[in-house]
């Protein structure tokens, strides 16, 4: 994902240098995220600024897609319309609309546990629970005044989120005790745009800043910080 309207496709395994394009596709705007279709390995799903007019559509760009983990057969997608919505490839129509938050959604996530729960973050300070099965969220934690732009899910730890927000920090949260975050991680440079709970430890965690550079946590130790890995771009 570039800023030139372009997803690519990149296979890591060939290639001299260990990485060459399998494919590039071209849109009317820019793309803000992309995700894996988890029953089809050849289909993607893409957020982007521009809507097929033929398709309901979100009414404002969109800035995150997740294919449901589970079920696999559904997708969320966030706006900053304020809404998310439910999907399914085969379907022109989104099956459900949520539209509790009161400023832009910037990042949702599917359980890794349960197939009808999602989570979204949100320009509002909150981030939310929800059970597709009812039009009110489940929950909704306040991360006292700060734009919420990432979160993910725990794979290991059914009742843990983490969070990155516009004052630079990391936020690790208790879903069964929300009042406070149970750890909060110090970027010190710019506000953090993608967090990611490592797939392999559960106490492992990714940032990546809009200063470029991405660091890895580690939140059993002292000092947390692994690893600041500079210059990405």
């Amino acid at each position: 994902l570039v800023g030139n309207r372009r997803l690519y496709i990149l296979n890591t395994g060939v290639g001299p240098n260990g990485v060459e394009i399998e494919r590039i596709y071209d849109t009317k705007d820019g793309l803000f995220d992309c995700s894996w279709s988890e029953v089809n390995e050849n289909q993607t799903v893409t957020a982007s600024g521009f809507s097929n007019k033929k398709m309901e559509k979100h009414q404002r760009e969109v800035f995150s897609v997740y294919w449901n983990l589970i079920k696999k057969d559904s997708f969320v997608s966030g706006s900053w319309d304020h809404t998310i919505r439910l999907w399914r490839p085969e379907v022109p129509q989104s099956l459900s609309i949520f539209s509790e938050h009161t400023a832009y959604v910037y990042s949702t996530i599917w359980s890794p546990y349960n197939p009808y729960v999602f989570g979204s973050a949100s320009s509002d300070n909150t981030f939310k629970v929800w059970d597709v099965k009812i039009p009110r969220s489940a929950q909704t934690i306040r991360a006292h005044s700060n734009e919420i732009l990432s979160l993910d899910w725990n794979k290991y730890q059914e009742n843990v989120i983490v969070t990155g927000l516009s004052d630079r920090t990391v936020k690790v949260w208790g879903l069964r005790f929300p009042d406070r975050e149970v750890t909060c991680l110090h970027e010190r440079q710019y506000a953090i745009r993608r967090v990611k709970c490592s797939p392999y430890d559960g106490n492992i965690i990714a940032s990546a800043s809009y200063d470029m550079t991405v660091r890895l946590w580690n939140t059993t130790l002292i000092d947390p910080l692994m690893m600041h890995i500079l210059n990405l771009f």
